[in-house]
């Protein structure tokens, strides 16, 4: 999950609790979509490079030659190295979707449901990038490092979208636990089942929760393992 384009210029706006954040980013202007397109060419440079000769052998300084643009504009988009790798669109799109969910649909019933609509928002490519962003993400220590950062952080968009929508203060535990709830177990489902099965999977998850959680003893277990001498 990740930031948003507009947060790549410092400025009053880029408060990711702050409401209708995310509204004013479905209708860009000329500005905005001139940053949507340099943060995206920076990405796509910045992949293509660690393809081609890994990530620790791939400098700030090289990726931002090869987008044209200078290291200090490079960190004006993605603070660190590890930022370009884990910060792409995925969370805009769901903050957005949740945001156009009836108002008075179940919080979990409208994380599940504007979460398909994410994911039905992207095309084989965006999917692709998304799978590789997980594999990099998993793969480069510095990179799984930094994770917990960027979960903390889209935890609390999350809880500012859903508390928009119950009247609740982002920072209710309540609201603030569903949204950990929700999010841990969106990347749970996609690391055991990416591509057509994730939604499934996701929405088999979102149940439990609903439920509780219920967690019934294996009525057949496994034979015990013999004693080894």
């Amino acid at each position: 999950m990740s930031r948003q384009p507009d947060q790549a210029i410092p400025g009053p706006d880029n408060n990711p609790a702050a409401p209708g954040r995310h509204r004013q980013a479905t209708r860009p202007g000329l500005w905005e979509r001139k940053k949507a397109r340099t943060r995206a060419a920076i990405r796509e440079h910045a992949f293509r490079l660690f393809r081609e000769q890994g990530y620790d052998a791939t400098t700030v300084e090289q990726i931002a030659a090869a987008a044209e643009v200078s290291p200090s504009t490079f960190f004006r988009y993605f603070p660190t190295k590890e930022d370009v790798v884990l910060q792409d669109d995925m969370e805009l799109r769901w903050i957005d979707a949740l945001r156009a969910q009836p108002p008075g649909m179940p919080p979990i019933t409208a994380l599940r449901a504007s979460l398909q609509d994410a994911f039905a928002s992207l095309s084989a490519g965006d999917l692709a990038k998304l799978r590789e962003t997980t594999d990099f993400a998993l793969s480069v220590p510095a990179v799984r490092a930094r994770m917990l950062d960027e979960f903390a952080r889209t935890i609390g968009v999350m809880a500012a979208a859903i508390a928009e929508r119950s009247g609740r203060n982002p920072d209710d535990f309540e609201v603030r636990t569903l949204a950990g709830a929700a999010l841990g177990v969106a990347i749970s489902s996609w690391l055991t089942a990416q591509g057509e099965r994730f939604m499934t999977e996701y929405a088999r998850a979102l149940e439990l929760l609903l439920t509780g959680l219920p967690l019934q003893p294996n009525s057949d277990p496994a034979p015990a393992t013999a004693a080894q001498p």
